[in-house]
This record gives structure tokens, sequence and C-alpha cells, in this order.
């Protein structure tokens, strides 16, 4: 076994994704990390601001000797490494990006403000190195970075994306997979009406709209089905939950944020199928989550998602378009909402990011980035 490291861990917005990550790591871990954290809102000012309130708090308390620096992409690394005292300016810095501000989807009301995207930039630049949580997701951040610098009027950096990739790697959220007997149900049959299940936030970036959408032609064709609402709300959800209520009432066995994680794992046991629609996914935290509970994925063949299904079972479990959704759930639901490859998918999730078992990956790594070479 290495050495244990300490770790100056700065998360601007512990909350979320965010904080499930950090959790996860923190509990796992053999190294010794020292957190330091801002709530999880108003992400434009934390992305303006946290980098100046760290490094003040840093001064007056000061956090010893530190072998590395563990922060994420809502913080500027450029302006803290600038601002840190200078015993700590040397000291490596990795960034984990849960997602950046050059791919992140708009919603009607935004414009997109490209500074933002170029602190995740500078951010890249200034660390030793760069964590993404897919491969779509740092491939998707690395075209765009082409695509912003070739709107620069003159003086274009000519390294940036280069220099950006030589220090980026992927690295899957660590997810505590319960105990699968814990979790065991058994199969759907004929008889019972099966579950379909929506665990993501209730945000325009989820696409609720389609979702419902799909489920409204189900239901007006006759298919027989209940319905779970998983994630977070917040104080204005989309108008397609309204109209949902409106129309699926009788179908809705569970609507709202489970927090405690025993519940919230016995509820995503008795579901059937796990659907998303988004347009927006940099890895699919929850959606592992269901697929480890035993429902079957049906995902768009885009985003991250294709990496969480093994390659054998992508045909049964990524659909095409919202055509595609509607047949493939009609049929499984005329099945019976056999849990068909879940078991397989699953297996594929825990080989690559079971806490358990992947910590000591995560452990390896940044003891290598924490010794000189």
């Amino acid at each position: 076994m290495g050495r244990r490291l300490k770790i100056l861990t700065l998360e601007p917005y512990y909350g979320g994704s965010h904080r499930a990550f950090l959790d996860v790591l923190i509990r796992h871990s053999r190294h010794d990390f020292r957190l330091m954290s801002l709530p999880a809102r108003k992400w434009k000012w934390r992305m303006r601001g946290a980098a100046v309130w760290f490094a003040e708090r840093i001064r007056r308390d000061p956090v010893g000797d530190v072998d590395l620096i563990f922060t994420s992409d809502m913080l500027s690394v450029a302006e803290l490494r600038s601002l840190l005292p200078r015993t700590l300016r040397n000291v490596p810095v990795l960034c984990y990006f849960h997602e950046n501000q050059l791919t992140y989807p708009l919603s009607e009301h935004d414009r997109r403000d490209y500074q933002f995207g170029f602190t995740n930039i500078t951010s890249c630049l200034a660390s030793d190195e760069v964590w993404f949580n897919s491969a779509a997701h740092r491939d998707a951040f690395l075209a765009a970075v082409d695509e912003l610098l070739r709107q620069m009027p003159d003086h274009v950096p000519q390294d940036a994306r280069s220099a950006i990739e030589s220090r980026s790697t992927v690295a899957w959220p660590l997810v505590e997979f319960p105990d699968p007997t814990t979790v065991r149900r058994s199969n759907s049959s004929a008889a019972e009406t099966p579950v379909i299940l929506w665990c993501h936030r209730w945000e325009y970036d989820k696409n609720p709209e389609a979702f419902f959408r799909t489920l409204f032609r189900l239901d007006d064709r006759g298919f027989d089905f209940n319905l779970v609402l998983l994630g977070e709300s917040f104080r204005r959800a989309p108008e397609a939950f309204g109209e949902a209520w409106a129309k699926l009432e009788r179908r809705i066995v569970h609507s709202g944020y489970l927090e405690n994680r025993d519940d919230y794992w016995r509820r995503l046991a008795s579901c059937d199928i796990v659907v998303s629609t988004a347009i927006q996914e940099n890895f699919g935290l929850a959606v592992a989550e269901a697929i480890a509970a035993g429902c079957h994925p049906l995902l768009p063949d885009r985003l991250s998602y294709p990496e969480l299904i093994p390659e054998t079972e992508r045909s049964a479990c990524l659909y095409k378009s919202e055509d595609d959704l509607e047949q493939r759930l009609g049929t499984i639901l005329e099945a019976g909402a056999s849990r068909g490859c879940s078991g397989r998918v699953a297996t594929h999730l825990r080989d690559r990011c079971d806490a358990k078992t992947c910590i000591s990956l995560y452990d390896k790594a940044l003891d290598a980035l924490a010794t000189p070479p």
C-alpha cells in the first residue's frame, strides 16, 4: 500500500452529482481529504468568485503540508493558483469535470456566455491533470475548444487543445452499489403491471417533454403501465410534469425525491424499465444505479450512454429516435416488462465503477500525480 496523501479538496458546488462523487471518493479512499466547499447554488457566481473565497480562507486558516489539490470544473484553477500562498502554488492540481460550459445545452431563456467556457479552458491549462467523467464528455469538450478558438479574430492560442488533451483522462465516478440481494426482485410476470422509471433531475436538459410525449401516445394506444418519478425537482419544474400529472395521474405510484438511500434503492428495485430522453448527460449516475437495481435500460444512442452498455447489449438497450423509443417501449410492455439484459449490463457497470473494487485505481492515480518524477 502506498503512502497516505494529504489532499486539499475544493468544491465550489457541493451538491448533486458533485457532492455524490466526492462523498463516495472520500469514504473509500485511503488518502486524507480535507474538504472545503460552498453550497450548490448560483453557479455563475461560483465560477466567478470561488477562487478568491477559497484563497482567502486558506490564508486565514492555513492548511499545512498538502500533497495534492483536488477541485472541479466550477472553479477557476488559473485564478486559484495565482492567489494561493506561495507555498501552495506549485502543489499539483487535479480538476475533475462533471460538466463544462462550452457544450452544456442552454434553455430557451439563456444565451451562452463564452467567458465561462474560457474559464474551463484556462482551468485545464492551469491543472496538472484533468479527469472527465466519460469519454464522450472529454471528446465533446475538446471539439468545443477548437470551435471556440476558431471564433477568435487574431492571436489565437495554437497549442491549447493539444495541451489539454495531453493531460486529460477518463475517470468514471465511483458508485456505491448495494449488495444485489438487498435490491433483488423477481422478474415481472405477464399479470403484473410494468413500472417505468424517470430518475433524472426535473430540468430542461433531461428533456422530459420527449419522455412524456412517448408515454401519452402509449397510454392513448391502450398500453398498461405504472410510472415512478424520482430525481430532484426545483422551484420551477418544466411544464411537462404538470401535464403528466393531469394525463397520467392514475398511473403514477410515486413522485418526488427520496433523501434516504435505502428507500431510494427499494424504489428503484420496484421498477422494471428505466428510460432517458436527455439532451445532456456526461455520465448518467442515476441510470447506472437503476440498472444495478434490475431495471432494463432504454437510452438514446448518444452522449455517454453507449459507454454504460456493453457492446453485446447495445442493440437491446439503445434507441435511435423518439419513434424508435415508443416502438421499443411498447414491445417491452406487451411482453410483460421482462428485465432482459439488465443483469449483464449491471455486471459491466460494477466491473468499471464499483467503489469497493475500483477505488484502488483512483488511489494509485492520485499517488502518481502527487509523486514528483
